[in-house]
């Protein structure tokens, strides 16, 4: 980050999902950038990266979203970056066995959230004529062959239509918003899932291409890789882009 180091003093960012993984990494480069920097977790006892300021959030409800939009004006007295982290979803044995309530809950986590925070925090960021919001998505989303992700795949490929949408109307008001879609990435939580995958797909026959394969750039990536990623498009460097989706798998998925 060399030339870099300071480029976000004086911002005010909300990471959400932030306490391990993906979200403890993107939290850290902000940090690291010189932000002031508030994360969330559902769980009470979550530990933020040193130097962030941390508050038990389920962004998965309005309620829960309108709690933590509260926290971060009491915490960071507004907000200059948002970063929707928090996501996920458990795997079927296909798609006609992911029962309804999961199919609302992946759209809560991994959809409605984002839309929620966002309708309580841009305001703001209109109102001062700048910001930056950057949407977790996944690299699944371009080839979602297995069925037994596919709330969650769907969801996500809502996101990005969703932040699309906004990026276009909030544009004029001098706030960007863009999309982070990582793939096959080193984490704990992430190792799960492709074994919770692997096991469906053993026993189905369905998607274990999807659970397998070394990406082409002969590695995993790590949560720093999607970090670096953000990074770049909440600082300056990134402030003529907005409305995009940068695909960050270490060429995993094909295009087109």
């Amino acid at each position: 980050m060399s030339g870099f180091e300071k480029e976000l003093a004086g911002k005010r960012a909300l990471v959400t999902g932030g306490t391990r993984g993906i979200g403890a990494a993107i939290v850290s480069r902000l940090l690291e950038a010189g932000a002031d920097v508030l994360t969330t977790a559902r769980a009470a006892t979550g530990a933020a990266p040193e130097g962030a300021s941390f508050v038990r959030a389920d962004v998965r409800t309005k309620a829960g979203a309108e709690a933590l939009a509260a926290a971060v004006q009491d915490v960071l007295g507004g907000v200059d970056v948002v970063v929707h982290n928090a996501g996920g979803a458990r795997p079927y044995e296909g798609s006609a066995a992911i029962p309804d309530e999961e199919w609302q809950d992946a759209l809560d986590l991994n959809l409605l959230a984002s839309v929620r925070l966002d309708a309580l925090l841009t305001p703001g960021m209109r109102e001062r004529g700048s910001g930056a919001i950057v949407h977790i998505s996944s690299a699944a989303v371009l080839t979602p062959e297995a069925s037994s992700f596919l709330h969650y795949v769907a969801a996500k490929a809502a996101l990005e239509t969703y932040s699309r949408g906004l990026a276009a109307e909030l544009a004029p008001h001098g706030v960007r918003v863009n999309t982070v879609s990582p793939g096959r990435v080193a984490t704990p939580g992430g190792e799960r899932t492709r074994t919770q995958w692997a096991e469906v797909a053993a026993r189905t026959g369905v998607g274990g291409d999807a659970a397998g394969a070394t990406p082409p750039l002969g590695r995993d990536g790590h949560p720093d890789d999607i970090a670096h990623a953000v990074l770049f498009l909440v600082s300056e460097r990134a402030s003529w882009l907005t409305g995009r989706n940068l695909i960050v798998d270490g060429g995993e998925f094909p295009m087109g």
